[in-house]
């Protein structure tokens, strides 16, 4: 029989996992991920079937219930960390130093046993991350514990290792073979030297949740997706992301285009004649007609600055577009620094090689002139000259930029021109709003003139384009 004692801590128990649950989808939602009722209640079926003694499998049945793609799973993991922890506190000891630690590192990256550099992980954090020592000081930094232990200076010595253990193989003497096999081995040397960082990192997160809350740490320390990560701070790795998220989100746009054509086709009440039509039916309109339209794809034209970290942007948007280009009877693509030259031959290699599409952009195409920094006023003055036949009453314009001018003339009677050519002109900027004009941005005059929207991240960009394309 239970004690009334054993029955309170069991609710207690049950009240803490129901709050790191509800806590885990509040956090999770926070970080645009979309969570239902029904989905929180399967994640509960989920913790009572697989229970707390192995979180992998609870990771994995709970990803399972709560996420709905693959590009979330990055911040789940993160998230889940945090509220679904290995252990609480520091490990029993701490490393003996740090070469003893570096020598355990480089055995179990040899073996890659993920337990024991799990285990590894936090000994490393916990001897070698603290710092502070007030209260209100007090954590743990997954910098200073890289920094501190430098993992990465050991690929020689795990490459060693695995030769030794492997009886030599691999050891370059086979000629091209050899160094073809050394650079795999290298390359999955320092994948699992990644994954060790990120160990790192999760454990170092977590020791300063204990301390301030799970719930601000996942909300100010957890890495967002890459569709929420913005353009113009988005690393290498993230633009990486975002490229092969281009097809599947470029079907889901077409999707909606053509459902948004099919509505458009139907056409709108015709006032008149549907009236006259009622006067067999007593005045009341049983049969509204319909005008009819005719179902004409527009043209769109894409000028694209390639410069600096707008670069970025201008490359996924381009890659957008493109996937897109059966929704439209024409696309025409223009990049610019301080000279504008059509790309759009460039874009169909793009689909096959999305990663070198800005390199082989800035290589084959005419960007700069005399001098490498951007200029709006000359690229939009030389676009008009050029290529203004390229716009017509059907076509719909979209500038990419942040409006940077580096205080040169912005030549705002070319985009007023232009705009009075064009059935639709819209310019988006990556910059965020509160820092338009500002410094030598000329944002502020540019949108006097055309429809100006800030554009973000990529939800911001996917946003935009179902709602702005024509139709």
């Amino acid at each position: 029989m239970s004690t009334g004692a054993d029955a309170g801590a069991g609710l207690a128990d049950l009240a803490d996992l129901a709050d790191r649950l509800t806590g885990l989808v509040g956090a999770l939602r926070a970080h645009g991920v979309r969570i239902g009722t029904g989905e929180t209640v399967d994640a509960g079926r989920a913790i009572e079937a697989l229970g707390l003694a192995e979180r992998e499998p609870l990771r994995e049945g709970l990803a399972a219930t709560l996420l709905h793609g693959t590009g979330q799973r990055a911040v789940f993991d993160q998230v889940f960390d945090l509220y679904f922890p290995r252990g609480t506190g520091g490990p029993g000891t701490g490393p003996g130093d740090r070469d003893e630690l570096r020598e355990r590192l480089a055995a179990a990256l040899a073996d890659d046993d993920t337990a024991l550099l799990r285990q590894l992980a936090a000994e490393a954090v916990n001897g070698l991350g603290g710092y502070g020592s007030s209260p209100g000081s007090d954590g743990w930094s997954s910098y200073q514990t890289l920094d501190r232990l430098r993992p990465q200076t050991l690929l020689a010595r795990v490459r060693a290792d695995v030769r030794a253990r492997d009886g030599g193989v691999g050891s370059g003497g086979g000629g091209g073979g050899g160094e073809f096999t050394d650079r795999l081995l290298d390359d999955e040397i320092r994948r699992r030297i990644e994954a060790f960082r990120g160990m790192v990192a999760a454990e170092a997160r977590r020791r300063v949740a204990e301390r301030r809350g799970r719930d601000e740490i996942a909300r100010r320390a957890v890495a967002p997706s890459a569709d929420r990560v913005d353009f113009l701070f988005a690393g290498r790795d993230q633009l990486t992301e975002l490229r092969r998220t281009v097809q599947p989100l470029a079907r889901k746009l077409a999707t909606r285009l053509a459902a948004r054509r099919r509505r458009a086709a139907r056409g709108t009440i015709d006032l008149r004649r549907t009236l006259r039509g009622s006067l067999s039916t007593g005045g009341v309109p049983m049969r509204p007609v319909l005008r009819r339209r005719r179902p004409v794809r527009p043209e769109l034209v894409l000028l694209c600055d390639v410069s600096g970290s707008v670069s970025g942007f201008s490359d996924f948007t381009m890659l957008l577009v493109q996937a897109l280009h059966d929704q439209f009877s024409k696309v025409r693509v223009f990049a610019f620094v301080n000279r504008i030259d059509e790309v759009t031959g460039l874009l169909e290699h793009g689909r096959a090689d999305p990663e070198g599409l800005g390199a082989r952009i800035r290589a084959e195409a005419t960007l700069t002139g005399w001098h490498g920094s951007s200029d709006y006023g000359m690229a939009l003055g030389e676009f008009a000259e050029r290529y203004g036949a390229a716009v017509g009453p059907r076509t719909t314009v979209f500038v990419l930029g942040d409006a940077r001018t580096n205080n040169l003339d912005p030549n705002l009677a070319a985009v007023r021109n232009l705009a009075r050519q064009a059935r639709r002109f819209y310019w988006l900027n990556p910059e965020q709003r509160s820092l338009w004009g500002t410094g030598d941005s000329a944002a502020p005059d540019y949108a006097e003139l055309v429809e100006m929207h800030e554009c973000r991240t990529a939800r911001q960009l996917s946003g935009l384009i179902a709602r702005l394309l024509p139709v």
